[in-house]
């Protein structure tokens, strides 16, 4: 006799997302890591939100201004990630030299748009034209979706530029931002996988009869758990990290010496706790989230 549970599992997901990303803010703000990763936080703030919203105000609004609503929530995301993905990248390549940054983020951006191209389907531009409110929601939408999709194209490029790049522009693995980015680029292949694995199934897959219908909307439903399930283990992931400081991040704390002691010197006198620097880093133009 199996137990039987008062919560279904898209409730038990939608919990711990939620509760995963409040702890995230709360570590953010204990750690003092919102100075230095503002956009990050602002992602995380703004996932949070649409996550709740889409929890809260579901059947308690007009489908057109619920809809509404998250494709705005969406657009703001697409944007609040592309800020982010620069952020990461000034961050990761604080050594780089402008012509390299302008060259890497050219590629980027070049590669990014030969995906977005053929990587779904695109509507009738007729339809986006119209002179209605609906067509103003439905671009708005599209922008949302493209945008979601060139962030992740992004992100996905720019944490292999770390890869092989980042310990020669003074960035190693062990620093929050290429862990952040690791994360990002987890979602980012976690979403793809999903999306390319359904869209092969939907293609093969011809259904015939209501039980075969219900039965592809489960796989369905059970690939999109999945996906949330990814997106909490890195949330986990985030704040295991940025809990922790960096390996010499700050200086340790050392005993003085006396100064009568003869040829006494004062340890990490010489020393100065190492300074961020802001050069200018891969600037893709357009990336990020979450």
């Amino acid at each position: 006799m199996h137990p039987h549970s008062p919560f279904s599992i898209v409730e038990v997901l939608w919990t711990l997302t939620f509760a995963a990303q409040l702890v995230l803010l709360v570590v953010l703000l204990g750690r003092e890591r919102t100075r230095r990763f503002p956009w990050f936080t602002a992602s995380v703030i703004v996932i949070a939100l649409r996550v709740l919203a889409a929890r809260l105000l579901y059947n308690r609004l007009s489908q057109l201004t619920f809809s509404a609503i998250l494709i705005a929530l969406g657009d703001i995301g697409v944007l609040v990630g592309i800020l982010l993905l620069i952020e990461l990248s000034r961050k990761g390549f604080r050594g780089a030299r402008r012509p390299a940054s302008i060259i890497f983020a050219a590629v980027m951006l070049a590669v990014g748009g030969v995906v977005l191209r053929y990587w779904g389907p695109w509507p009738v531009w007729k339809t986006l034209t119209a002179n209605s409110g609906l067509a103003v929601l439905l671009c708005m939408q599209l922008a949302a979706q493209k945008g979601e999709l060139l962030v992740g194209i992004l992100t996905i490029q720019l944490v292999l530029l770390m890869a092989f790049f980042g310990r020669r522009y003074g960035a190693g693995w062990r620093s929050h931002a290429q862990r952040i980015l690791v994360g990002l680029s987890t979602v980012a292949i976690s979403q793809f996988a999903v999306q390319a694995i359904w869209q092969l199934i939907a293609a093969h897959t011809k259904s015939t009869s209501q039980e075969q219908y219900e039965r592809l909307i489960g796989v369905r439903d059970k690939m999109s758990n999945a996906n949330s399930v990814v997106y909490i283990a890195v949330l986990i992931w985030w704040i295991y990290c940025l809990w922790k400081d960096e390996p010499g991040g700050e200086p340790a704390a050392v005993a003085p010496v006396p100064a009568s002691q003869p040829g006494a010197i004062i340890a990490g006198s010489d020393s100065e706790p190492p300074a961020e620097t802001s050069a200018p880093g891969v600037e893709p133009g357009t990336g990020g989230g979450a």
